[in-house]
């Protein structure tokens, strides 16, 4: 069994039958060695006692919003700033309907919106809730933000239906939440590995004004970088532009020009095991650029354009250099140019997926992905980029560990 040494963990119990799995998931948790907070809905109360929940995890029970023996009656703000993980079992219909809409009605609502701890649901409800548009619209707001969805099962239910909507049960929460720790504190699958990650656009300047750039936010690449550092990997990453903050444990070197990102990225790339090549870069920028703004004129302008640095073939190319990772951003035959690519560059591996479509891609987040390297492949399915990222990295992992073993 995995253990979670001092992970705190804040159970959310919401008001449904599977309530009473969730004095189990406790303890589940506890003998993992994790530390536990319970926070109950009223209707939570309606089905298990705060008084069991106390005596299983050993601290007090917290039921009210604004509670004067806690933090001069700010208890949700004490609570979402101690949780390593916010972990919601079971999450009701109710439930995840207030939080995809940012409610903040009751405790166990204001908390999840207040914490910045990684938000973790285990949906439990009748089967046709759980179908039913409104809910899957709801579920699918969460995972954009990010929320974990454990579950929920098949099976019979507490209405004599029987379907999907069923509490996982609590022996695999607990394991599965256990995975997540092991990955994010240590003890990964890239433990003591030099990774560098490129992320974001680049900007390739007119004049003082204006640029070149595309449409990359960077929100792959980071979430890339930041699945590498939770498997326990040493990561630096180089970023153009974004407004995204650098992911926790991740060294972040910014660039703005395809140049300025070659540069950065060649005076590390010797010294890392791993690199990983998810920026954006633009492939061309202006021959000239302009000391002053540029006048609008009457006759057709014309841009005379040179090749940008390919960094990817760049650090593909150097004697014993790193386990090259590509990522392919394509519009149209996704697998075919992304299996040139692969070739052409001599990368060890590359990650394609299909940009300009609503669901997924630039800006959106969630994505797909074609991983492929010589020889083999895999399709990681649409979902939430902080997700894919984890099976992106276990896959960079397992390739980079059969090329070099211990």
């Amino acid at each position: 069994m995995s253990r979670l040494p001092n992970r705190r963990i804040v159970l959310g119990v919401a008001g449904g039958i599977a309530a009473y799995k969730a004095v189990d998931v406790v303890r589940r948790l506890r003998d993992r060695k994790c530390e536990v907070r319970v926070a109950m809905t009223a209707a939570a109360r309606e089905f298990v006692t705060p008084l069991t929940f106390q005596a299983v995890s050993g601290n007090p029970v917290h039921c009210d919003l604004l509670d004067a023996r806690a933090e001069a009656g700010m208890g949700h703000i004490e609570l979402a700033r101690w949780a390593d993980l916010v972990l919601v079992a079971p999450a009701t219909a109710n439930v995840i309907a207030r939080l995809a809409h940012g409610l903040a009605d009751d405790l166990l609502a204001t908390l999840c919106l207040a914490t910045t701890a990684p938000l973790v649901l285990a949906p439990a409800m009748n089967r046709q809730m759980w179908q039913a548009e409104a809910t899957r619209a709801n579920v699918l707001a969460l995972l954009d933000r990010g929320v974990t969805m454990l579950g929920p099962g098949e099976g019979d239910q507490a209405c004599g239906e029987v379907g999907p909507g069923r509490m996982l049960e609590p022996e695999e929460i607990a394991a599965r939440i256990a995975a997540r720790f092991a990955a994010r504190f240590g003890g990964g699958a890239l433990e003591g590995v030099e990774v560098l990650v490129t992320a974001g656009p680049t900007r390739e300047a007119l004049d003082p004004v204006r640029y070149l750039t595309n449409h990359s936010t960077g929100k792959m690449g980071y979430a890339v970088a930041g699945a590498a550092a939770e498997a326990g990997a040493r990561v630096s990453l180089v970023s153009g532009p974004t407004a995204l903050p650098a992911p926790p444990g991740v060294e972040r070197i910014d660039v703005t020009s395809a140049e300025e990102m070659y540069a950065e990225v060649m005076a590390r790339a010797a010294g890392c095991d791993v690199f990983i090549a998810a920026a954006a870069v633009a492939d061309y920028r202006p021959a000239r650029v302009a000391g002053q703004k540029i006048k609008k004129g009457d006759a057709p302008a014309a841009l005379d354009l040179v090749r940008t640095p390919d960094i990817l073939a760049g650090v593909a190319a150097m004697d014993g250099g790193p386990f090259t990772v590509g990522f392919a951003a394509e519009t149209e035959s996704v697998q075919a140019n992304a299996e040139d690519k692969l070739a052409r560059k001599g990368l060890d591996m590359i990650a394609a997926n299909r940009v300009g479509v609503a669901d997924r891609g630039f800006a959106s987040d969630r994505n797909a992905l074609s991983v492929l390297w010589r020889g083999g492949g895999r399709e990681l399915a649409l979902a939430p980029k902080a997700d894919l990222a984890r099976d992106l990295i276990a896959l960079v992992a397992e390739r980079y560990r059969a090329a070099h073993p211990a």
